[in-house]
């Protein structure tokens, strides 16, 4: 099965003896594969869409704590979780989680 271009699953059928697919029953099984195709891209896409959003939420609350700490504002505090999370890196995602949690940044030291 693919969708817009991408392949997203096989759709397998089984009977219990060896047989040929009528032509209809090829017709049908590739108009359910076409929905199946579509619905599972549809839920890809939409769980890809709640991950998008989360993170966006706590990389907003991580830099809601650096603008109160350091008096920063929202780009900049912004600037400074992207560049730590390059330059060590580590996904952006990931520094703002441990950055809610402890209110510090990740350390880089390999011994923790």
């Amino acid at each position: 099965m693919t969708s817009a271009g991408r392949r997203i699953g096989a759709l397998s059928g089984y009977w219990s003896h060896a047989r040929r697919l009528t032509e209809d029953e090829v017709t049908v099984v590739e108009i359910i594969a076409r929905h199946a195709a579509h619905a599972l891209s549809t839920a890809w896409d939409e769980a890809q869409l709640g991950v998008a959003l989360s993170g966006r939420k706590l990389i907003g609350r991580a830099e809601g704590v650096l603008m109160e700490r350091y008096c920063v504002d929202a780009d900049r505090a912004y600037e400074v979780l992207r560049r730590f999370s390059q330059d060590h890196h580590i996904k952006l995602r990931d520094v703002a989680a441990h950055l809610i949690h402890t209110r510090e940044l990740p350390t880089t030291d390999s011994s923790t």
